[in-house]
């Protein structure tokens, strides 16, 4: 649809921009992965959402190069951090070193100090130091000897890849931690065609680095202008609907699936919804949100906050089929 000023405060100039911007990231990061549509659509939401992003797949799908093209292409610092078993709390936020010249400690800064945070299989890491991140995704400041110290003002974004296959030497991710993902992304393997793509790519060696296309301010610009995108109430109604309806089952789905739900969504899901939403109406071409962004976003914002009993599993029904029945349940504004 077309620009619409109608119950918007986005001028038309903003509009332009943001849509600009926004190819040349799109643009950027097709350059660097081939394939992965709905990945590149997940980064660009997270970003332009302001929110961190759980990326799950298998090894060797472009995990942690399509978060790191994004970074790049953004611009801003960016930080990669290897999670391993032996990582430590102080590895990520950093500590104090005594410095024995001026007789005090020295504060030290970990590499979660990023504009872009690539957490690369977070669940090798233990339970302690998953928990290191808490502070900084949720407050975005970190504690280090009893002193709070703030993440980068303008934009800060954790992008995190987990492997669900390999299971030793792997700590399941809490439903505390998880649910500071605004959204979970599981991508799946290349069609055919697009792994020729890459092997041409390969041959003709076009994977080098790419200077930015943006900067940080950039982003910063867009990030405020996707809240100024219009939510009428009855769509708020809407999504209030689809999280409630995760916490009572009974009202939503049929008797047989009833069971199947051990938990449902927090709050936290409801604000996801409201901001990937904006997001998505952005990338759209809009400047008011409709209730099919809504839809698009129901899987990302809700499959890591719905958790399911072992007769779900034991029966084969996946988190999105109970999502699906949910929404299909609703009456749509």
């Amino acid at each position: 649809m077309p620009y619409n000023p109608n119950n918007s405060t986005i001028s038309r100039e903003d509009f332009e921009y943001s849509q600009q911007m926004i190819g040349k990231l799109a643009n950027y990061f097709e350059s660097v992965v081939v394939g992965q549509k709905s990945l590149e659509a997940s980064l660009l939401t997270a970003i332009i959402a302001d929110g961190h992003i759980l990326i799950e797949s298998v090894p060797g799908l472009a995990k942690t190069t399509a978060a790191k093209a994004i970074s790049e292409a953004a611009g801003g610092k960016f930080s990669r951090i290897q999670c391993t078993p032996d990582l430590l709390p102080s590895d990520i936020i950093g500590t104090q070193i005594y410095n024995r010249q001026t007789a005090s400690f020295d504060t030290v800064f970990g590499p979660v100090f990023a504009n872009f945070v690539l957490l690369d299989e977070v669940n090798r890491s233990s339970a302690k130091t998953q928990s290191a991140m808490l502070e900084a995704m949720q407050e975005h400041q970190v504690t280090i000897g009893g002193t709070s110290y703030s993440m980068p003002e303008d934009v800060f974004i954790v992008i995190a890849t987990q492997n669900p296959i390999e299971q030793e030497g792997t700590y399941p991710l809490s439903e505390a931690q998880t649910d500071r993902f605004m959204i979970k992304e599981v991508i799946t393997y290349p069609t055919a065609a697009d792994e020729v793509e890459v092997l041409n790519r390969i041959e003709a060696d076009s994977f080098k680095k790419k200077p930015a296309v943006m900067t940080i301010q950039d982003v910063d610009k867009i990030q405020t202008i996707a809240e100024k995108v219009y939510v009428d109430d009855s769509i708020k109604w809407y999504i209030s609907s689809i999280v409630t309806g995760t916490r009572n089952p009974e009202r939503c789905l049929p008797p047989e699936m009833v069971g199947y739900v051990r938990m449902g969504a927090s709050p936290r899901a409801s604000i996801a919804f409201l901001r990937t939403a904006k997001a998505t109406a952005l990338l759209n071409g809009r400047t008011y949100v409709v209730p099919d962004d809504v839809k698009q976003m129901r899987h990302l914002v809700l499959r890591h906050r719905i958790a399911l009993n072992y007769s779900a599993v034991a029966d084969k029904v996946s988190v999105e089929t109970i999502i699906d029945a949910i929404t299909a349940s609703l009456k749509t504004p």
